[in-house]
């Protein structure tokens, strides 16, 4: 093994990431509605010694019913049930900030935490979209640098409220009648812009302290809120020049932020499209995109980038794009999108095709042996600390990942054989934080 170890984490999307993954005779698309479905694909992680398994998740269906996979378990309610059926992998939801509240949230995911043994992230988006919001009493939603402003009030709140209970304020003496010392359980008071929130948390304080906080966003905004907060940031990339740039950028903020910069890891996602030669998986590749409806995917590009696209033939280049300043969305997500059809020229056609393997996310078509180069060349010269790992077909992408490419990454000393601790801060190599409220010790 590497001094530096390299971190896989396996995003869990219905029945794969690519877009027409149901219509693929390889899945069953109806999948999605059953509990054994994702606790198999966690087992399948576990046995690969993955970090931690991942749920996206948003407020508001997600595509069209027509045409698209769209339903989903809400994710911290799934990954409960997916506790019980591991016992080493760590467990990842995505949750909003600006379409919950943190006491709410500090809940759940002590829960969770508690639930799994001390298993628990949680992925924080502020939710880009306007059709998020008319599902929450409003009609238009936040502007972007708002939605964060919220969001680091937010995490003050959520955090305090997790360090509301040190860790020796439970004292359960039957004999004294003293449940708990209540000079160790402190309200929070917290009053500012966005939240009033008085506290303590009505939880103990749950086995890492903090659950693993993750974030997601690349945009300016969200490189300053992740080099504040993220333990681990989940980003997509189309060129390993981008993801080295984005890598050292990153790294140099959290440093700046008097923060340890090995303490943050950075993973791209990769659609990994395997098979047992080039041709065999280019052979899968093309399978999957002729299986693209283009209307739907024309719709779904149209929203991202805030152009109508309704008439706009599949063969001719791409109208210009608008400035990303009257983007209110995902902007990190838009500027890729936006950089690969300038860069490479793309037709609206070949466009939906290079983005129907992975929204964005880089897709890698060849053999193991050719899949496992690219992730080693990436985490050896500072593009990635590990990967985001989304099979296009599920379960089917995740067992040829595990049975074909995590061998290569162990022989190659990438990459554990076992797990040596039992929480997912344990797998990061992270510290159990204290509690604020605990008096330092005397020395």
């Amino acid at each position: 093994m590497s001094a530096r170890e390299l971190h896989l984490n396996a995003f869990l999307m219905g029945v794969g990431h690519h877009e027409a993954a149901w219509r693929h005779p390889r899945t069953d698309p109806r999948a999605p509605d059953d509990v054994a479905h994702f606790q198999h694909l966690a087992r399948v992680a576990e046995r690969g010694t993955f970090d931690s398994v991942f749920l996206a998740d948003g407020v508001q269906i997600w595509g069209d019913v027509r045409h698209t996979a769209a339903i989903r378990f809400e994710p911290i309610t799934l990954l409960t049930a997916i506790a019980q059926a591991t016992e080493r992998i760590g467990l990842i939801a995505t949750a909003s900030t600006g379409f919950t509240e943190p006491y709410n949230l500090a809940r759940l995911f002590s829960s969770l935490d508690h639930i799994s043994g001390g298993r628990a992230g949680w992925n924080i988006v502020t939710t880009a979209g306007d059709r998020s919001a008319q599902n929450f009493n409003r009609e238009v939603n936040t502007e972007h640098a708002e939605r964060y402003r919220r969001a680091a009030e937010f995490l003050d709140v959520v955090t305090a409220l997790w360090d509301s209970w040190e860790d020796d304020a439970l004292v359960v003496d039957r004999e004294s009648g003293v449940f708990a010392e209540d000079a160790k359980v402190h309200e929070i008071n917290h009053k500012g812009r966005f939240f009033s929130v008085r506290g303590p948390l009505n939880a103990v304080r749950s086995p890492q302290g903090h659950p693993l906080l993750v974030q997601a966003g690349s945009s300016e905004d969200g490189r300053a809120f992740a080099a504040r907060w993220a333990e681990a940031v989940f980003t997509a990339h189309q060129t390993h020049g981008d993801a080295a740039a984005f890598y050292a950028d990153l790294k140099a903020r959290v440093t700046a932020q008097g923060r340890d910069a090995g303490a943050v890891k950075v993973l791209p996602g990769i659609v990994p499209v395997l098979g047992g030669t080039e041709v065999e998986a280019r052979a899968l590749a093309d399978e999957l995109d002729a299986l693209i409806i283009p209307e739907r995917a024309v719709r779904q590009l149209a929203e991202l980038i805030g152009v109508d696209l309704t008439d706009h033939p599949l063969d001719a280049p791409l109208p210009p794009f608008p400035p990303v300043s009257r983007v209110n969305g995902a902007k990190s997500r838009f500027e890729l999108v936006r950089d690969l059809a300038e860069r490479e020229r793309l037709t609206l056609r070949r466009l939906l095709g290079r983005l129907g393997g992975g929204r964005g996310h880089q897709v890698v078509t060849g053999t193991p042996e050719q899949v496992a180069d690219h992730i080693e060349l990436w985490f050896t010269t500072g593009a990635a600390d590990g990967f985001n790992v989304m099979a296009p077909l599920l379960p089917s992408g995740l067992e040829d990942f595990v049975d074909h490419v995590v061998p290569l990454l162990r022989a190659r000393g990438l990459f554990r054989s076992e797990y040596a601790g039992r929480t997912l801060r344990e797998h990061y190599g992270l510290p159990r934080p204290v509690s604020r409220y605990t008096a330092p010790a005397v020395v």
